[in-house]
């Protein structure tokens, strides 16, 4: 699986999505540009520093992400995620190698974007008038229901707790 974050700007957003994607083995794509550094000082100083376990790969703009994705994946499908989206997430069948795009926090995806991929933007259910989950908190709920339909690949399937 893939999670994209398109343009992001918060750091601890980005630091909370790469430790999902360490513990799943999901790769991250950033696009550029971003509001922050990926310094390793400051990514240590932001509780990052589990980063070197992620399979990070960092594009120049979206269509270097779009042209990139297309060679490595041809199989994938890219999900764009949005509170604009008629659909929620659990109505779609995800497949392994499918990405989950995410916008800026301020912004979320160009409509552009969106309105050329309307058959696929999903979203979150949320309450009426709420304006929108935690960046990281909507791309672990549409990531883990990916993995659950896939049968969770090569993760771990019970606890450590002994009775």
């Amino acid at each position: 699986m893939h999670i994209a974050l398109l343009t992001p700007e918060i750091p601890h957003n980005a630091g909370a999505i790469g430790r999902t994607c360490a513990v799943t083995g999901t790769v991250l794509h950033l696009i550029k540009p971003l509001g922050f550094s990926l310094d390793e000082k400051y990514l240590n100083r932001s509780g990052m520093d589990y980063w070197h376990s992620i399979d990070l790969r960092l594009h120049n703009s979206f269509m270097d992400f779009l042209e990139n994705f297309s060679q490595h994946s041809p199989s994938g499908i890219l999900y764009y995620a949005t509170t604009k989206a008629p659909r929620a997430y659990d109505s779609f069948a995800f497949a392994m190698g499918d990405c989950f795009v995410f916008g800026a926090e301020s912004s979320g995806i160009p409509e552009s974007i969106l309105k050329d991929n309307l058959e696929r933007c999903l979203r979150v259910p949320m309450r009426e008038g709420s304006r929108s989950l935690n960046l990281s908190v909507s791309a672990g709920i549409i990531l883990y229901e990916a993995l659950r339909q896939n049968g969770f690949p090569a993760l771990s399937g019970s606890g450590n707790f002994k009775s």
